[in-house]
């Protein structure tokens, strides 16, 4: 089976996780600081934290900006689940606006959106595409909410001549093995605040500070740390920040390798009529997490056929997203289908290609061979 997407290990990242190994630290050390200062410099961010999950760090992104009980934050549907979940914990309920043809929450919608009751835009680069910013900006400053990007597929992707996270209030990157860079599971958030900045490192350590100066009660032992806030044990360990360092040295190189791949399916699927092709705004550079093609709407009923017989065949293709409010979750909790349309054609006629920095030449033939085959002998 060709997966969608796969990690890219060399032997580099290997010795760099076994010097850790046979470090004196294994969490809690000095790699977790260094993988964060270098992450940062890489995305022109002041500050950056690093979780155990894109999920916790999302969790942890939440948390900062204040999210509460009554509070509402406008989302895309388009993405996986982890997105909105997180902000539930903290009895904040989401506003779901429509999409845009690349699978981006469109600005325009977004408007349409916004409440009093609203506290902040959470963005999703689906696919590796980066939103429209500055339409999203304006939108925020103008109703004074935060803008929070879910940058978990779009790591190493560019709006105008500068590499994603620093666009918003906080940016929110994971680094899951199918995505730009990998630490096994992994997150983090990097922002311009140090409000935010302290806030998320301590949530990620059980809402623990260890500074003196931010001591409630003075005078204490050398032994002493104050709780102040209710957080969990998110910390991302020295093993896996040393794995995220050797990986960051090759982002640039990764995300070549895929627009090379993606070039190639645009290239040779330019005629296949039945599907519409994904493509890039003017001024922008996708990190391309994801090749996602779409059925024309007279082949759409086709899909269930397509999907199936291409697996089959080896093809280890995906859908991104069924739509969040379509889950059982939460048409328990009273969404609709029906609530964003865009959306829910998107998710009916969308299937994700392979593509990641490992994938052969030969295995990208594969597939352009095998899924032109199948399209035009099913849609007939």
């Amino acid at each position: 089976m060709i997966p969608y997407g796969r990690h890219s290990i060399d032997d580099e990242d290997v010795k760099a996780v076994v010097d850790v190994l046979r470090s004196n630290w294994l969490t809690q050390g000095p790699k977790v600081e260094e993988f964060e200062k270098a992450l940062c410099e890489y995305c022109a961010a002041k500050y950056g934290v690093v979780f155990s999950s894109g999920t916790a760090a999302l969790h942890a992104a939440y948390f900062a900006a204040g999210f509460a009980s009554g509070d509402e934050f406008v989302v895309t549907p388009m993405t996986f689940a982890a997105t909105v979940n997180a902000a539930l914990w903290f009895g904040a309920k989401p506003i779901f606006a429509d999409i845009d043809v690349r699978g981006n929450i469109d600005p325009n919608k977004v408007k349409d959106k916004i409440t009093s009751c609203v506290k902040a835009i959470v963005a999703v680069d689906f696919a590796g595409h980066p939103v429209e910013y500055d339409a999203l900006k304006e939108i925020a400053d103008a109703n004074g909410i935060l803008l929070i990007e879910d940058a978990c597929h779009s790591l190493g992707a560019s709006y105008g001549d500068k590499k994603i996270g620093s666009f918003s209030d906080m940016t929110v990157f994971s680094f899951h093995p199918v995505k730009s860079i990998t630490t096994g599971e992994g997150g983090a958030v990097v922002t311009n605040s140090k409000i935010f900045y302290e806030r998320l490192k301590q949530f990620r350590s059980h809402g623990i500070v260890k500074e003196k100066e931010k001591f409630m009660r003075k005078n204490e032992g050398e032994w002493y740390y104050e709780m102040q806030e209710l957080g969990l044990n998110y910390r991302l360990t020295d093993i896996q920040a040393a794995l995220g360092l050797s990986q960051l040295k090759k982002l640039d190189r990764f995300i070549e390798r895929r627009r090379i791949i993606a070039k190639k399916y645009q290239g040779t699927f330019s005629d296949l009529g039945q599907v519409e092709l994904p493509s890039e705004a003017a001024g922008v550079s996708s990190s391309w997490h994801l090749y996602p093609i779409r059925l024309k709407p007279e082949w759409v009923k086709k899909k269930p056929e397509i999907f199936a017989r291409l697996r089959e065949a080896g093809i280890g293709v995906q859908t991104h997203y069924i739509p969040v409010y379509l889950h059982p979750y939460y048409q328990k909790r009273g969404f609709a289908a029906g609530l964003c349309p865009m959306a829910e054609e998107f998710y009916q006629s969308e299937i994700s290609l392979p593509i990641y920095p490992a994938m052969t030449e030969e295995q990208q033939d594969v597939t352009i061979e095998t899924v032109t085959q199948i399209v035009r002998e099913v849609c007939v």
